[in-house]
Order: C-alpha cells, then structure tokens, then sequence
C-alpha cells in the first residue's frame, strides 16, 4: 500500500519508469519502496460508437495522509508521466480507511 493502477498507458513505458517514480514517492512518503505496488490495466476505451484512444488516468489507493502529501504524490506521479511522454493525465485518490483493509485475514485498524 499504496497501489498505482495505470489506464491508457503503455506498460513497457511505465514499467521503464517505476523505480524512480518509486523510489521518489517512497522518500515524499516515509513509505518503504517494497510496500508500493503498481499496475497497468489494459482498457479498451469506446465513445460515440467506436473504439478510442484512452486519456492517462493513474488511480491512487491509499490510507489518507493528508492534503500536503497527495498535492506532493500527484505532482510526482505528473513528473513521472510527462517524462513517459504523457504530458496530461488525471489523477484519482481512493482512501482506504484502516479498519478496513486486512492483511491475512487480519485488519490494520
């Protein structure tokens, strides 16, 4: 935790990037690099009909830690998206709360 789901990206790009991307967080966070996960999704985008080329969207779940440290992640996450050639992309946090998050059957809070 926290888990980085990528849509519209490509995996090999992101996969390129995400140790520094890690790496970078892990240090904004106080979060080991080995409690991060990442992942690309493979969507298929459809509008008006036909099949589209999906906009970058990074999805971030997480426990809250507050407005400081998400404004920090999301500016790190765009960072990291630019230099993988996407220049916009939109960013989504999810909070997950504690008690409701269970690590072999047994909750963190």
């Amino acid at each position: 935790m926290p888990f980085l789901r990528f849509r519209a990206m490509d995996a090999q790009k992101v996969a390129k990037q995400s140790k520094p991307l890690v790496d970078e967080l892990s240090e904004q966070l106080g979060t080991p690099a080995e409690y991060f996960t990442l992942e690309v999704i493979a969507s298929t985008f459809v509008k008006d009909g036909a099949i589209t080329e999906g906009f970058p969207i990074v999805d971030v779940t997480w426990f809250d830690r507050g407005a400081e440290k998400q404004q920090a992640t999301a500016s790190i996450i765009t960072k990291h998206a630019a230099e993988m050639g996407y220049p916009e992309i939109d960013i989504v946090f999810m909070l997950i709360e504690r008690s409701k998050y269970y690590e072999n059957g047994v909750a963190l809070g």
